[in-house]
């Protein structure tokens, strides 16, 4: 089913939204305030950010799963070229921070939209009268 049929009217996919930082009502790019801090809200539609409990999910998996890639790549640079330790500080340095912040934007921009999209909210307790006590 193309993206069209599956959402409303301006509002982005899952994918879309998190990759771009857009609202995921309106499509905007309004979703951050900071490089990984969300908006209070939208400033095209109004939506409130603030309602979505995207929590701190998103950061243990990312750490992980870059940490992993990084160590990787940096154990394939040393053997093939066997550079000094001071050229591995600056290389891996700024492409680990680079990579946790846009990952932790991808993935809390993914949770926010998916919740949005999905009309996900807390669990609450439905008050039933049993007839049969």
């Amino acid at each position: 089913m193309p993206d069209s049929e599956q959402h409303q009217k301006g509002q982005p996919p899952v994918w879309r939204a998190a990759l771009f930082g857009l609202c995921p009502e309106c499509g905007a790019p309004t979703l951050f305030e900071g490089p990984t801090k969300f908006a209070p809200r939208c400033r095209a539609c109004g939506l409130d950010y603030s309602t979505y409990n995207v929590g701190d999910g998103p950061a243990a998996f990312l750490t992980m799963i870059i940490g992993a890639l990084i160590v990787a790549a940096a154990i394939a640079v040393d053997f093939a070229f066997e550079p000094p330790l001071w050229v591995h500080v600056l290389l891996w340095v700024p492409i680990t921070a680079a990579a946790v912040i846009y990952g932790l934007r991808v993935g809390k921009a993914a949770l926010l939209a998916s919740e949005h999209q999905r009309k996900a909210a807390e669990g609450r307790l439905v008050d039933r009268h049993d007839d049969d006590a």
